[in-house]
């Protein structure tokens, strides 16, 4: 049976347009619909972000390398998904408008002012720093047959990791905002950061023994933070901040 597409109104037969894709079937937009679709679109719950938040905290650099490797379908796309949870992250930092950073009277930088900043950039911020922990990896982990592009799809998703974790920790920056004690929590939450990107990387690299991976990882993650100062300098330089 020839059917008539609705999107592009091109004649095929079967289930989907050979043309543009479009499925043969179009259900009418009611509730049902907007339901079905905030669930496989935007949040795609049956085999997206909690398919994705599961595997990052039981199989993190197995899932990762399988995703890779092309095992794909579950998963909710790496850069998507830090976009998401970056910007409901930065948005939760502005609400509770939280203060990692207590100001003194000699300090020339405007705090709230900066705090603002960074809750309103906190997706691009993560971005930011993702070719920047790559390069770090792409440089010791050289020798495992993937290319700079697989080494950024598998830092996309380390962030994701991360920024789960800080939305699990998130009433801990509530609870202790405004206090001295929450740079103990900052701490522990970039502890917690460090050990999930080891974890992560010696289940990926299973090709090479777990303690070797383990000092790549520290090696990989020093050169991040050498880069993150390079670009920090640069930045405030540009800025005229750096020798105020």
């Amino acid at each position: 049976m020839e059917i008539v597409c609705k999107n592009c109104h091109h004649t095929y037969k079967g289930h989907y347009c050979n043309n543009c894709g479009q499925s043969a079937e179009t259900h009418k937009i009611n509730w049902h619909f907007l339901w079905h679709d905030i669930q496989h679109g935007l949040l795609h719950f049956d085999k997206g972000i909690l398919y994705s938040f599961k595997q990052l905290f039981t199989r993190p650099g197995n899932s990762i390398r399988e995703f890779i490797e092309g095992k794909r379908v579950k998963h909710f796309k790496p850069l998507s998904l830090v976009v998401v949870l970056a910007t409901l992250y930065g948005v939760l930092y502005h609400y509770f408008k939280i203060n990692l950073l207590p100001a003194t009277s000699e300090d020339s930088l405007n705090y709230p002012e900066f705090n603002e900043w960074i809750s309103t950039h906190f997706s691009w911020i993560t971005i930011a720093t993702i070719p920047l922990f790559t390069i770090g990896t792409f440089i010791c982990f050289k020798k495992q047959g993937y290319n700079f592009v697989e080494y950024f799809v598998l830092n996309t998703f380390k962030a994701s990791q991360k920024l789960f974790s800080h939305l699990l920790l998130f009433p801990l920056l509530i609870y202790y905002n405004g206090m001295i004690e929450i740079q103990k929590v900052t701490s522990f939450i970039y502890a917690v950061d460090i050990a999930l990107t080891f974890w992560t990387n010696i289940q990926f690299f299973d090709k090479i023994s777990k303690t070797k991976a383990f000092l790549l990882s520290v090696l990989s993650h020093l050169i991040f933070l050498i880069c993150f100062l390079i670009v920090m300098a640069i930045v405030l330089l540009c800025t005229g901040k750096l020798f105020e």
